[in-house]
């Protein structure tokens, strides 16, 4: 008997195995049927699902036999998984690798075997057959035991989806169970959560909830960091009129320049506290020597492109107690809260710039031009200039609403670039545009750079495109007549474009 050799791939082949989670598992009814399959198929009294680990062979199911483990050398699977195609042994007794197996001396004689590939190519087992008496399977049989270890394998792939899913859907439930506590929670904070209800900016909101946290805790001071690239600020939200001015001024220039405890904490993700500032590897000591006892740091996100910290800290004599369980349970929650405040104003805002959005182009809609017309400055000077596509209807009709939209986005996008320093561009519907421009503006300088927007999307509109424009200024009227003016003055060049335009054209 000769040892069987080992594949170049073992380690992945093994780890590979191992992520089935197969090995030492209770029989199963769908591998049981695959190898009762392989014995009636075939006409042989044994067939076994064997899974190859490093030092044994493991039945997983068989027929005809006990299910069993066997040592590796004591089997030929471990020959079988050295190669893709099906192993087969006429009589075990006339192959000197086999000759001495204990399985020949209990009378198995023909021996057919092909391994379980996983669809990451690694030969993890076998699905063979025992027969009695000598003989050699047919190119049919062989078909069959492969396809039979190909649905053996799909078993193993389903079983180990279902038992990811099966986690996924765990790790959803604790997530969901963890919301509703954080829930319970912020319920127990009124005032804090009232607060971060009200509608305002982050900073005031969050102002007010500090106000109330700091006196909460009995806080000496409390602060609200913003981290930029250029540095830190500290915005003092409340302070005891006997905290030390020299602990406070040293405050607001250590934040300022990242210094001390402060520097190592400014990427911090959950809240930090630290109970004796003097015995922390990062004290400032001039800063205990001030009185600076405690802080708590509590990150509130990302506010646009600045992170948001408060910061509450605790001064005075060595009486003062470090942080308590029910402090530092209030200061979780109330961050919770201000953060999900946060969001649902970072939700609200993006919304709002939804809603004055055109959805195909992505310039302004009629929406955000009225708002805009509204919000001008009545004394100062303004130009409105009103367009649409010579030939969009036909574009579209031809060429089908496909194309048209790809030119309104590609005449919107280059009207948007030519105007980007200037001006605000605007869709009104169809292919009706608006431009915006602080200042007067001559149309022919205004007609020029459309002119650009048009041969941009001449490039890619099969049939041709030109554009009608009318301008108004506000030396001609009041701001709120612009748009009138301007789409009558455009209708009136669209008219004697057309009675210009040849017969026949």
């Amino acid at each position: 008997m000769i040892r069987g050799p080992v594949p170049t791939d073992e380690a992945a082949r093994l780890l590979d195995l191992n992520g089935y989670g197969i090995l030492d598992t209770p029989a199963e009814e769908n591998y049981d049927r695959i190898v009762r399959l392989a014995s009636r198929l075939l006409g042989t009294p044994v067939a076994v699902l064997n899974f190859v680990d490093e030092h044994r062979h493991w039945n997983k199911a068989a027929t005809g036999a006990e299910r069993a483990e066997l040592a590796r050398t004591d089997a030929p699977c471990a020959w079988t998984i050295m190669e893709d195609a099906p192993l087969v042994v006429p009589d075990l007794t006339a192959d000197e690798r086999f000759e001495g197996l204990g399985l020949v001396q209990d009378g198995a004689r023909m021996y057919a075997g092909t391994p379980l590939i996983t669809p990451r190519g690694h030969r993890i087992g076998t699905l063979c057959v025992f027969d009695t008496a000598p003989r050699q399977p047919t190119s049919d049989d062989l078909l069959i035991l492969q396809d039979l270890a190909a649905l053996a394998v799909s078993e193993l792939e389903l079983r180990s989806h279902t038992s990811e899913l099966s986690r996924q859907l765990d790790a959803q439930e604790l997530y969901a169970a963890g919301l509703r506590r954080e829930l319970s929670n912020a319920q127990t904070l009124e005032a804090v959560t009232a607060l971060s209800n009200m509608n305002g900016t982050p900073e005031e909101i969050t102002v007010h909830a500090a106000q109330l946290l700091g006196q909460a805790v009995g806080a000496d001071w409390t602060g609200l960091v913003t981290v930029r690239e250029q540095g830190t600020q500290v915005h003092v939200v409340q302070m005891q009129q006997d905290f030390p001015a020299p602990l406070a001024q040293l405050l607001q220039q250590s934040s300022t320049q990242s210094r001390g405890v402060t520097a190592t904490l400014l990427d911090a993700q959950q809240n930090v506290y630290v109970d004796h500032y003097a015995a922390h590897t990062a004290s400032l000591p001039n800063a205990a020597g001030l009185g600076l006892r405690a802080i708590a740091w509590v990150p509130l996100g990302l506010w646009g492109q600045e992170r948001a910290v408060l910061a509450v800290l605790r001064a005075g004599g060595e009486e003062r107690r470090p942080w308590r369980a029910s402090d530092r349970a209030l200061l979780e929650a109330a961050g919770r809260s201000i953060r999900s405040a946060m969001q649902r104003h970072d939700a609200l805002a993006a919304a709002t710039r939804i809603s004055k959005q055109d959805s195909l182009t992505g310039v302004g809609n009629r929406r955000a031009l009225e708002e805009a017309l509204c919000e001008a400055a009545p004394d100062s000077d303004w130009t409105v200039s009103l367009m649409d596509l010579d030939g969009f209807k036909s574009l579209n009709d031809t060429a089908g609403h496909a194309e048209g939209d790809k030119a309104l986005r590609v005449f919107a996008g280059a009207l948007a670039a030519e105007f980007a320093l200037d001006g605000q561009v605007y869709r009104l519907g169809g292919d009706e545009f608006v431009l915006l421009l602080p200042g007067l503006w001559a149309e022919a300088d205004v007609l020029d750079r459309i002119d650009l927007a048009v041969l941009a999307v001449r490039q890619v509109a099969p049939t041709p495109l030109g554009v009608s424009l009318g301008s108004a200024t506000t030396q001609e009227g009041a701001l709120e007549d612009l748009l009138g003016r301007a789409d009558r003055r455009m209708y009136a060049a669209k008219r004697r474009r057309k009675t210009r335009a040849p017969v026949g054209v």
